[in-house]
């Protein structure tokens, strides 16, 4: 079976992603009834784009999230259960006035969520947590665990 047809003729009324036009179209397909009216786009756009880093150092778990334009009350930082790092907040939408035409609207708004699993030498006791210039950091002590010794496993 040959792509050729549905693909890049210009011709086709089947939706292609590879088609330049289509993303620089005014319309968004979202919203446009092409994904469906209620299709949730924007939540999970908005829950897709939270970069998170996360680098371990000798002394501690490093969590960085670019979050621009939010203040540290849009953000919540908790530790659920034992050991899950849950970091959340929303960035709301700016108010439309009936003067203004947009033309692009591509900055996401909206709930974000990002769940991790801390290993075992963290100390959730001491989590913390500070937004500076946009940008998010948690960061989560290790415990400090004894040096544990091999035992050799006689084979029988």
């Amino acid at each position: 079976m040959a792509l050729t047809p549905f693909f890049g003729s210009g011709r086709s009324s089947i939706f292609d992603p590879f088609e330049p036009s289509f993303w620089d179209h005014p319309v968004d397909p979202w919203s446009s009834g092409l994904f469906g009216k209620n299709s949730g786009k924007d939540d999970v756009q908005a829950v897709a784009s939270t970069r998170i880093d996360w680098v371990e150092t000798p002394e501690a778990h490093v969590f960085k999230a670019d979050l621009p334009g939010l203040q540290k009350e849009d953000v919540k930082v908790t530790v659920e259960g034992d050991r899950t790092l849950q970091i959340s907040g929303e960035r709301t939408r700016e108010e439309e006035k009936k003067t203004d035409t947009w033309h692009r609207v591509e900055r996401s708004h909206g709930k974000f969520l990002r769940r991790f699993r801390l290993p075992h030498n963290a100390n959730v006791e001491s989590v913390n947590a500070k937004v500076e210039n946009g940008v998010l950091t948690v960061t989560v002590p290790k415990t400090q665990q004894p040096e544990r010794e091999v035992r050799v496993v006689n084979i029988d």
